[in-house]
């Protein structure tokens, strides 16, 4: 068998120990006489794994005591709708950041339960940078800020942390989260599904700060309410076992790899060589301002557009997958999460400059 490297968006490969790791243990794990998929939630050897899960991620990301870690359900999607049901607490505003699709979708959603003021927006630029600090209108009745730190279809990514007084600052790293350290104490509330850096479809992962559950809208379903979840230890109902098992295994394997400042170096060096291959190019190209390029999700055109097809019929021989751009960007993308290893990123590269070489 030889596994290809796969550019996917999300879900997005895994890395090769973790599921190698997962394929031992598939028929029995640790003498239980079942696979992690057949427990019992609350049976004490997933409970073991759940803890063991959870422990392993407050140290990767040096989670404070006073926030709350849940596994959940429902993708980021679903967090468009629950973070205003939980942190408006009473307020009638909230301030987002409109920096492209993803933005889009949760202020959509917030529109719902909520007066929004779109503190800033790129959309005039087509999502090719994000704002300056000194270009958000916040205003001061908010209840929280919400952005998205890395736009995972236009390739944005901030390369700051927002300045936003005492709001609670919300942040959707769906694309982002484990990719690098992060101070998490800076955020309310940080959100993100799994399907990227973190492990298969079908989990999101939910931190937030203690003081900011409790305090739901009117009318906010069970299963909606963050305090429910972190009541019941993220099992109020049956969660996603075998995703949760998996994330954990992720967990493990960053900690062998040296934590998040070893792959902050490895990813922006991957993000690096991929950029400079473009820019030295007449033949690529990619839309986004430099100073707010992603390390996650590379964007790139030809300049023939009808070579498109070709160029993907000729990677997908070489064994380089799901490079098509998203449809509303069109193009090439590249996503570049923790498990492409740089091997993936160089035969990539030596692809890109051999199809130039021919067809340029």
């Amino acid at each position: 068998m030889a596994r290809a490297y796969n550019f996917s968006a999300g879900p997005a490969m895994l890395p090769e120990p973790v599921l190698r790791q997962a394929q031992e243990e598939m028929l029995e794990w640790h003498k239980s006489g079942m696979c992690v998929a057949e427990m019992s939630h609350r049976g004490k050897d997933f409970m073991s794994i759940a803890t063991q899960a959870e422990a392993d991620l407050r140290e990767v990301l040096e989670i404070p005591d006073n926030y709350k870690v849940l596994f959940l359900q429902g993708g980021a999607s679903s967090q468009f709708a629950m973070v205003p049901m939980n942190l408006l607490r009473g307020g009638e505003r909230a301030d987002y950041i409109n920096t492209g699709a993803w933005s889009k979708k949760a202020i959509s959603e917030a529109k719902r339960y909520c007066a929004v003021n779109v503190a800033a927006t790129t959309e005039a630029s087509k999502f090719t940078r994000v704002p300056a600090q000194a270009d958000l209108k916040l205003t001061s009745d908010a209840a929280y800020v919400h952005y998205t730190p890395n736009e995972t279809i236009e390739g944005v990514e901030f390369p700051y942390v927002p300045e936003v007084g005492d709001k609670p600052l919300v942040a959707d790293m769906s694309s982002t989260l484990l990719s690098r350290p992060i101070e998490v104490s800076r955020f309310g509330l940080i959100y993100a599904g799994a399907q990227k850096n973190i492990g298969p479809a079908g989990l999101t992962i939910v931190i937030v700060r203690d003081d900011l559950i409790g305090q739901t809208i009117p009318g906010t379903p069970t299963m909606f309410d963050y305090a429910i979840h972190a009541k019941e230890g993220s099992m109020y109902n049956t969660p996603p076992t075998y995703a949760w098992y998996l994330a954990g295994l992720v967990f493990k394997w960053l900690k062998d790899m040296g934590g998040l400042d070893t792959m902050a170096v490895i990813n922006e060096r991957k993000a690096e060589l991929l950029y400079e291959t473009i820019d030295v190019s007449s033949f690529y190209a990619n839309p986004v301002d430099p100073e707010a390029r992603s390390w996650m999700n590379v964007p790139f055109t030809l300049a023939k557009p009808e070579l498109d097809d070709t160029f993907l019929a000729e990677a997908k021989t070489e064994g380089l997958i799901t490079l098509k751009g998203h449809r509303s960007v069109g193009g090439m993308r590249a996503s570049i999460y923790n498990a492409m290893p740089e091997t993936g990123v160089l035969a990539l590269v030596d692809f890109m400059r051999e199809f130039e070489r021919k067809y340029g």
